[in-house]
């Protein structure tokens, strides 16, 4: 059997699926048809694997145990109408109705992951133990984290590689790989300054908090700017303010939420101290009556690819895919998929592959347009052309999968 067999397959799960997306940590439909998928192929299955994903394994004989990931979640995003399969659906979020949309192509990923189970069953010159890792809540990045202590008991002799990939706003046909950091660690602050609330019209009676945290915010735009070098990577971005209940009251405190993006552990902790040092220093210059309080939310870590592992893949894709595998540069995205073979300290793989048009990428790249003329992940719009994508992911997705397992 060949790829072209099972697009049909691939093409209809891709729509039911793009269709059906469910938020993070929810995704029992989604969970459910995996399971279904994975019996169907012949592998052993564990559902409920750090509360809903799934994995499956199929043994045979000697060999490399390799495992593949896709990952299962949509996101708080009302689609555009734009594909007769777009979705509908709604759930709660933060105490709002919201529309549901894979606006991250996780219907790609698997979709495709499940054309590539397909395709390596029916092969039978490969020989070692192949593990299929549906994981929850990759947006809310603490599902492959969650799914290490069951992992743990599925797999306790552990895992010789991990490999995962991704849809992005790049050309479709194309795959990019690059050894090394390939996407950002995350990191994700609180921070509430306390000041002394009182009338409007008397702020010398009070030590107004919306003005302390506004000069935080301004004077965070130079973090970057001032204590990272030219050739070194970071993004701050405070990305929620909130204070005050009404025009003529200056308020008690003031919060609000930073996020970092860093690729290395030196220039992670040189920001994070400066944020800390700024933002204190700035409350004590503004007299608050007493230091900010300053919470650690959400992380994710680094993805850095294994350079033996890597090479290996990028071999495989040379072979596949010729001049349409690319050079991967660093994204400043994050991804928990490296949690996952962090369960043994395993090496790992991870790969982007393009999601449209090429004609159009390539007139946006050549004008400067690309951000504001492809969709970009999280988008309303972010709906990839279903071929070539489709097929490139499921290639990509064996070809990597075969350099590892034994002939």
């Amino acid at each position: 059997m060949t790829l072209e067999s099972h697009r049909p397959f691939i093409e209809d799960l891709y729509r039911e699926l793009h269709a059906h997306p469910e938020l993070s940590h929810r995704e029992h439909r989604t969970a459910g048809r995996m399971a279904e998928l994975l019996r169907e192929a012949g592998f052993e299955v564990h559902e409920h694997v750090g509360g809903t994903g799934v994995v499956g394994v199929l043994r045979r004989g000697t060999g490399p145990t390799v495992l593949v990931r896709a990952d299962m979640d949509g996101l708080p995003v009302v689609e555009a109408e734009q594909v007769p399969y777009r979705s509908t659906q709604t759930d709660e979020w933060e105490g709002q109705t919201v529309g549901v949309m894979h606006a991250c192509g996780h219907d790609t990923h698997m979709a495709t992951l499940q054309g590539a189970l397909r395709i390596l069953v029916e092969q039978d010159d490969w020989s070692g133990t192949l593990v299929a890792v549906l994981q929850p809540a990759e947006e809310t990045i603490d599902g492959a984290k969650g799914m290490q202590d069951d992992l743990r008991r599925i797999l306790p002799d552990g895992i010789d590689v991990a490999l995962g990939q991704h849809v992005m706003p790049g050309a479709a046909g194309t795959v990019s790989l690059a050894a090394g950091p390939v996407m950002a660690a995350s990191d994700h602050l609180i921070v509430t300054v306390h000041g002394r609330g009182g009338h409007g019209s008397q702020p010398e009676a009070t030590v107004d908090p919306i003005v302390l945290a506004a000069s935080i915010v301004v004077r965070l735009q130079t973090v970057v700017s001032r204590t990272v070098a030219p050739f070194e990577q970071a993004v701050v971005t405070v990305g929620t303010f909130h204070a005050g209940t009404k025009q003529n009251i200056i308020p008690e405190s003031a919060r609000f939420e930073i996020n970092i993006r860093t690729f290395d552990e030196g220039v992670r902790a040189r920001v994070i101290a400066a944020i800390e040092r700024i933002v204190q220093g700035e409350c004590e210059a503004s007299g608050a009556p007493r230091p900010a309080t300053i919470e650690r939310g959400s992380t994710a870590p680094l993805t850095d690819n294994d350079p033996q592992a890597t090479a290996l893949v990028a071999a495989a894709f040379d072979e596949a895919f010729g001049a349409q595998h690319l050079e991967l540069r660093p994204l400043l995205g994050s991804e928990d998929f490296s949690d996952l073979p962090a369960t043994w300290g395993a090496p790992y793989v991870y790969w982007m592959y393009g999601g449209f048009d090429p004609q159009l990428v390539a007139e946006a790249t050549e004008r400067g347009t690309l951000a504001a003329s492809v969709p970009s992940n999280h988008s309303p719009t972010f709906i990839p052309v279903m071929q070539p994508t489709l097929d490139t992911a499921t290639t990509a997705m064996v070809a990597a999968a075969r350099a590892f397992l034994a002939r």
